[in-house]
């Protein structure tokens, strides 16, 4: 089969086209005859040599696909060849063939294409997990979100939206501040404010309830003091990097929250949970349009490199997909 390798850690010029086995799906298992696959940040860090598969993973870049079953393994009679799906997978994704763990794949929602459904899973399994499982996001309560023009971030608006919270939002530029505005947040635009003032001032000064941080870095201490009384941070990323100093008063003081989760080391029935509140709460407002994926691009999986240096280069808004069929 047709993959995508990393020919060694550095730039998106490592990813390399390559031939490998087709695999044969094991316990539990179901081997997908992939359309498309999502990219995302975790791909980039570990192309960088930053992010490395969880043992027993493929070493082939790519955590979500979309595609059909095309045979099952023992204990995986849930699924039969001919199903389409998407999965939530720990790698192998840039490939004309990924093996999924049965319980984490979901039925593609009705009215979506194979390319959208490839958009869905890392992310929603993300933004779920982290708002509504550890953040315990009320209706009426506000959030932050950093980063609200990309993957994440178009997810976690319209899903807090969905389910009642206010949200609020950082973005880099006039384009991106529209887009994440007509979605339903209140966008701030960082090159031109203090998006602290601005979180402050749009909470009348008691400040937000939660905030998903994939930024980390010196944004940390800015988060303690955007936070009111019993605030949540929820950190699941560090693109400025994962150390910086603190001042550890706020935490005391408002009484605060600072949690944070990486997806793809957690084990199958930990995402199987995950899966089945997905296909429970958001399936359905998929399948009505109330929330829709976004998707920026699309490449075919020859140009893997032309995707992650688009994503590098942080222009776009919402997902980067790579397909495989035609």
């Amino acid at each position: 089969m047709n993959v995508i390798e990393i020919s060694g850690f550095g730039e998106a010029d490592r990813l390399k086209p390559g031939l490998r086995p087709k695999p044969e799906p094991g316990p539990g298992e179901v081997l997908i005859r992939v359309a498309a696959a999502g990219v995302n940040r975790p791909d980039l860090m570990q192309r960088k040599g930053l992010y490395p598969p969880p043992p027993g993973a493929s070493d082939i870049p790519g955590l979500e696909v979309a595609g059909r079953v095309e045979c099952v393994g023992e204990d995986a009679a849930s699924l039969q060849p001919g199903d389409e799906v998407c999965a939530l997978v720990t790698g192998g994704g840039y490939a004309e063939y990924c093996l999924a763990a049965a319980p984490l794949c979901l039925p593609i929602p009705r009215g979506l294409t194979l390319i959208q459904a490839a958009s869905l899973p890392e992310t929603f399994f993300t933004v779920w997990s982290n708002l509504f499982d550890r953040g315990r996001l009320q209706a009426g309560e506000s959030l932050l979100v950093h980063g609200g023009a990309g993957g994440i971030g178009v997810s976690a608006i319209q899903l807090a939206s969905a389910f009642g919270s206010n949200v609020l939002t950082t973005v880099g530029g006039e384009e991106k501040r529209r887009f994440c505005e007509a979605l339903g947040a209140c966008a701030i635009d960082y090159r031109e404010q203090d998006f602290v003032e601005a979180a402050l001032r749009q909470t009348q000064g008691r400040g937000v309830d939660v905030i998903l941080d994939s930024i980390g870095g010196d944004y940390l201490q800015r988060n303690l003091a955007c936070l009111g009384l019993e605030g949540r941070l929820l950190q699941i990323g560090f693109q400025n990097g994962p150390k910086t100093r603190i001042d550890l008063t706020p935490l005391l003081l408002k009484r605060l929250t600072l949690t944070g989760s990486t997806l793809r080391p957690r084990s199958v029935p930990e995402k199987a949970a995950i899966a089945a509140r997905l296909r429970e709460k958001v399936w359905p407002l998929l399948e009505t349009g109330r929330i829709k994926p976004i998707i920026h691009a699309v490449f075919p999986l020859a140009q893997a490199s032309e995707a992650h240096a688009l994503m590098e280069s942080s222009t776009h808004i919402g997902k980067i997909v790579l397909q495989t069929l035609a």
